[in-house]
């Protein structure tokens, strides 16, 4: 879904204050407003809305995987004929 930004009137002295205060609880004014619009939104609309309007939005992108980096392979070796080993191969006695 597409964000709308809404803008606020509040008192500055009040906002410093504010601010100040939720910044010792690790929080900004921006995430307890989202919080507080995301619990007036499921209080005040119907159930049926809210799920109408999940199923419209297109669902959340998942964050590709990074490509992993191309290890060379060592080349093969290959394959001895049953019986006989590497140095009877090459006509050395043994």
């Amino acid at each position: 879904m597409q964000k709308t930004e809404i803008m606020l009137s509040f008192d500055g002295e009040k906002l410093d204050a504010l601010e100040f205060y939720l910044k010792k609880e690790n929080t900004t004014v921006q995430k307890r407003m989202n919080e507080a619009l995301t619990e007036l939104y499921e209080r005040i609309v119907p159930e049926a809305v809210r799920e109408f309007l999940d199923r419209k939005a297109p669902p959340p992108a998942r964050p590709k995987r990074p490509a992993r980096p191309s290890v060379e392979k060592p080349p093969e070796k290959a394959p001895r004929p049953e019986g006989q080993t590497a140095l009877e191969r090459n006509g050395d006695p043994t």
